[in-house]
């Protein structure tokens, strides 16, 4: 039987490489591809793949907060994760997310295809330029085993995200459905639970997990 697979990144030319890169596997089929969070979160459902390949930093819902809640629902899929930098934060919050395999997006075709082989084989695969930060987040996992994160429920690491990335009260308001007061109320949740004092340091903390899908250098913040 074939390694079933989705392919999930917001880039179109990158997703297509990488699904011809593995369509011409005998042993495996992409059976569907994800252009952010939510579309994987719908498709993983939807077709239940051995594999996910997933890239970190996507639209509307992150990979990263896609695998979290994939994994609270018990998803049998392994997940691959593809990160463009390498950053240790980075690195740690996919494993704690659920991630079994991590690659550079630099990496060769031939390291993905090795990849999900051993994902599917139940073993994992890291990037050797990644090995310093799994060797961290193992020391982290022992020390603090529960990420900050956790303490977010799925709606204010949602708002979280959006406002990270430079959205208004007003504009999270109207792209959930909400009113200004309901999205304020949340954000202030947030700030507490997470002891920080404003956005900017809400914005540094959603980088550092992995909510927002900034590059580093964009993180520019609206006023809210």
């Amino acid at each position: 039987m074939k390694i079933s697979l989705i392919v999930a990144d917001s880039h179109h030319l990158v997703r297509e490489g990488m699904v011809a890169v593995l369509a011409r596997e005998p042993d495996m089929a992409v059976v569907a591809q994800a252009r952010d969070g939510l579309e994987l979160m719908r498709l993983a459902k939807e077709h239940d793949p051995k594999v996910l390949v997933i890239d970190l930093l996507m639209p509307n819902m992150t990979g990263l907060e896609a695998m979290r809640r994939l994994r609270a629902e018990s998803l049998r899929a392994k997940m691959l994760c593809l990160s463009a930098h390498g950053e240790t934060g980075e690195v740690v919050a996919a494993i704690e997310a659920g991630a079994k395999g991590v690659l550079l997006k630099q990496n060769s075709g031939e390291e993905l295809i090795h990849a999900v082989r051993r994902l599917h084989a139940n073993m994992p695969y890291y990037s050797s330029e990644l090995m310093s930060a799994v060797q961290q987040q193992s020391t982290k996992a022992t020390s603090h085993p529960r990420s900050r994160v956790d303490c977010l429920t799925p709606r204010e690491r949602q708002i979280t995200q959006l406002i990270s990335e430079g959205h208004s009260t007003q504009e999270v308001a109207d792209r959930l459905f909400l009113s200004t007061k309901t999205v304020a109320s949340h954000r202030e949740n947030v700030l507490e639970k997470l002891q920080l004092r404003n956005v900017v340091q809400l914005t540094r903390f959603a980088l550092s997990e992995g909510l927002s899908r900034l590059d580093r250098g964009d993180a520019g913040v609206n006023p809210l």
